[in-house]
């Protein structure tokens, strides 16, 4: 957008926001990231109320990044859900996962704090476990045995994780980021890779210490 026009203020809303919470009033945090802080500050007004509490921040990049970069895990998550693993190998993936998105993030010019806060984290966790959610359905039909397109058609909405993990990882090749759950997605998705021996190959890595 800053490309095609002038004179513009872009702000991003992003967070754990399902809309079928928001509209029942359900207590929900998020936030307004903009680099012009006056305007962060209105559009936070505007928003604010008893249940929909607004924080602001000036990484745009980085919220936008986490808010669709989350799609992919979450789909990893429906998958290994849908597959029969359980809550430690789904906490190993959400975990991991807001790892890659911080690295691609932080190679894009991005704030490795905001990955922490409710456009990053926030957005993930509720993304990878909440049956709301397009994403966590369609890699739970795929992990039953379903191809991506015949999950895509049956959740009769955009699954925006499927081209997000296309996008991000030719975006990591670019980049030279290292993102092997990412791979693994795009494995699975591209070319129909066994979900079982996609986990077993990330479960063998070379050993590694647990950072960034």
């Amino acid at each position: 957008m800053r490309e095609e026009t002038t004179n513009c203020i872009f702000a991003a809303l992003s967070g754990p926001s399902h809309a079928e919470e928001v509209g029942a009033s359900l207590p929900t945090a998020i936030t307004i990231a903009c680099e012009n802080k006056e305007v962060a500050e209105d559009i936070q007004d505007a928003f604010m109320s008893t249940y929909f509490r607004v924080y602001t921040n000036e990484d745009v990049m980085g919220a936008e990044l986490g808010g669709a970069l989350k799609n992919i895990i979450a789909l990893g998550a429906g998958i290994s859900d849908g597959v029969g693993y359980g809550d430690n190998a789904k906490a190993a993936l959400m975990n991991r996962g807001i790892v890659e998105i911080a690295r691609l993030g932080i190679a894009m010019g991005a704030d490795v704090h905001t990955f922490y806060g409710l456009s990053g984290i926030g957005d993930l966790i509720v993304t990878c476990t909440s049956k709301h959610s397009r994403n966590w359905n369609a890699g739970y039909l795929i992990g039953q045995g379903m191809t991506k397109d015949q999950a895509i058609k049956k959740i009769g909405m955009v699954v925006e994780g499927i081209p997000t993990t296309y996008a991000s990882y030719e975006l990591s090749k670019k980049l030279s980021v290292e993102m092997p759950i990412v791979d693994a997605m795009y494995d699975v998705l591209e070319n129909n890779a066994d979900v079982k021996e996609t986990v077993n190959k990330l479960m063998l890595r070379d050993k590694k210490e647990e950072k960034l």
